[in-house]
């Protein structure tokens, strides 16, 4: 196969800081045979002069447009770019040097029409990034949903935050047509469903810094609960029991603690459950960070994503699907 021409695609909304770390580690690719386009969603604190920094370095566009949310953004660049393979990056992430290179070897041996790679931590996250890195990517968590080749959830769909598709998928699909609330599921399925071919890269791994604190990292996954429902929407059978998990554990944890109020027998039965998973949680990110600090905020990282995700997923489960509000 000819050298593949990467288009790497990077919507960005008020992250000067997170676009210049990012651009940073692509000027660091081992494969260079690639262009960068940099869309400005509609923000308040531009980019252009961080960007611009890097065109002796880097072949880099730079646009800006009206704040329409991701999916409508990566839609303006596919429609700009001029690779045979585009490859979308959130802002946030930082890229390993060899990843276009281990990228290019996976599809010149076994072709892919779009993929998606896995998401990891990086030795300079802080701690918390880390656990929260840990918690998106636990099999104890929603990342037995999302997180490998076969899981829990059934069909793997590539997320956005590290995710590629052949020129010919964009001009087929026509690229996202929802632009939040699990765009990148909804346009994932829709390539299944017209017979491309997608998997799973293992080596193509970005460090995905997500939220900087507990709250940030809430109200995320709060979204992405509300963004299941949205799914639903479009594609009922998506909606599996293992989705419902995140919900099913926020109620538990309430009832549990409602019966430790009022020291209801109950409690017995409840209190080593919780205490087995909390457990679970510790010293897995324990095996895998080798951190007692890191392990110590795994704990508190996972009971956030899985409460938030779960009150969002409860939130519009029951207005959008049994009030049917829109």
């Amino acid at each position: 196969m000819s050298d593949l021409f990467f288009s790497i695609i990077i919507p960005l909304y008020n992250r000067p800081q997170e676009i210049k770390e990012l651009l940073e580690t692509l000027t660091k690719q081992t494969y260079k045979n690639f262009e960068v386009l940099v869309v400005e969603d509609g923000s308040k604190l531009p980019a252009r002069e961080i960007v611009e920094s890097y065109s002796s370095s880097l072949s880099i566009s730079y646009y800006v447009k009206q704040n329409e949310g991701q999916g409508f953004t990566r839609n303006f660049a596919f429609a700009r770019a001029k690779g045979d393979y585009f490859i979308v990056f959130d802002s946030d992430c930082l890229i390993p040097e060899d990843y276009l290179q281990n990228v290019k070897a996976h599809l010149d041996k076994d072709w892919l029409d779009a993929f998606g790679g896995p998401d990891g931590a990086h030795s300079s996250f802080t701690p918390v990034q880390k656990a929260i890195s840990y918690s998106m990517t636990s099999p104890f968590t929603t990342g037995g949903i999302r997180g490998s080749k076969k899981n829990m959830g059934g069909q793997f769909h590539p997320r956005s935050f590290n995710m590629g598709i052949a020129r010919k998928v964009w001009e087929a699909t026509g690229g996202f047509l929802i632009t939040r609330l699990g765009e990148d599921i909804e346009f994932s399925i829709r390539i299944h469903s017209m017979g491309f071919k997608i998997g799973l890269i293992p080596d193509a791994i970005v460090f995905h810094k997500r939220r900087t604190n507990f709250s940030q990292f809430y109200k995320q996954l709060h979204f992405f609960g509300r963004a299941r429902i949205n799914i639903y929407k479009f594609f009922p059978a998506q909606l599996k029991l293992v989705h419902f998990f995140p919900a099913m554990f926020t109620l538990f944890l309430f009832f549990t603690l409602i019966l430790n109020i009022f020291r209801l027998p109950l409690a017995n039965v409840c209190n080593p459950i919780l205490a087995v998973f909390t457990l679970l949680i510790y010293f897995h990110s324990l095996t895998v960070n080798k951190s007692l600090k890191v392990a110590f905020l795994s704990v508190i990282a996972a009971f956030v994503q899985l409460t938030a995700y779960g009150l969002g997923f409860m939130q519009d489960f029951g207005k959008r699907i049994i009030l049917r509000q829109s």
